[in-house]
């Protein structure tokens, strides 16, 4: 289904150039981390920020549905045309993620992947995951996040306005992990590794894990 989105939620031009950047994305290596991100999933998964749909063909035939929540009109019309082909049963519903359009426990896992970085309240995602999750359910992640080393992490900082408004709301400041964990989640597996989306851009450093609900 396509249904207008909230319009402080819609970045067309970006989106745009997002089908591009993403594809260019795997061909340097992210296929290969949306392989780690969803491997050994199982049964029900919620996608938050699924974009046009670039981890359909990653998950496992163990997972038996995926629901798709994408809020920008043009990732989420890319993401159903993606659906169409996918051997998994895939559903694609606006939505954003802070509200969630799932009840509570209803999934076995939920998946974001490259969305902490833009979402506009972390906490409130990462409560959102908590509350759909069924009791010790996953939240597996992979994103990128603000650099350890004091020079790098400050030139982050500094860049994030403008490359935020630029990039769709992207924060390249932000330290998910501590985030994850301060909602409440342990985190058993963690990789962290430095990876450029872009020929044009420098490594940044991203991670890839495992989350469990309390």
């Amino acid at each position: 289904m396509t249904t207008t989105g909230r319009k402080e939620l819609q970045h067309p031009r970006f989106a745009r150039q997002y089908l591009k950047m993403a594809a260019e994305s795997d061909r340097r290596g992210g296929d290969a981390h949306r392989d780690r991100l969803l491997a050994g999933l199982t049964g029900r998964v919620l996608e938050v920020g699924a974009g046009q749909g670039r981890n359909f063909r990653h998950y496992p035939d163990t997972v038996t549905e995926v629901v798709a929540v994408e809020p920008d009109d043009t990732l989420r019309t890319a993401a159903e045309q993606a659906a169409t082909s996918s051997e998994l049963r895939v559903t694609v519903v606006p939505g954003e993620a802070a509200e969630l359009p799932a009840g509570n426990g209803e999934f076995d896992a939920v998946v974001v992947s490259l969305v902490l970085c833009s979402v506009t309240d972390v906490p409130g995602a990462l409560a959102e995951a908590t509350r759909v999750l069924r009791p010790r359910g996953q939240l597996r992640f992979y994103e990128h996040v603000r650099s350890p080393h004091r020079w790098a992490g400050l030139l982050e900082d500094a860049i994030t306005p403008l490359w935020s408004r630029a990039g769709g709301g992207c924060h390249p400041n932000r330290d998910t992990e501590a985030a994850i964990r301060a909602a409440g989640f342990t985190v058993p597996e963690i990789d962290r590794f430095g990876f450029a989306f872009s020929p044009f851009v420098p490594n940044t450093l991203h991670i890839i894990g495992t989350a469990v609900r309390p």
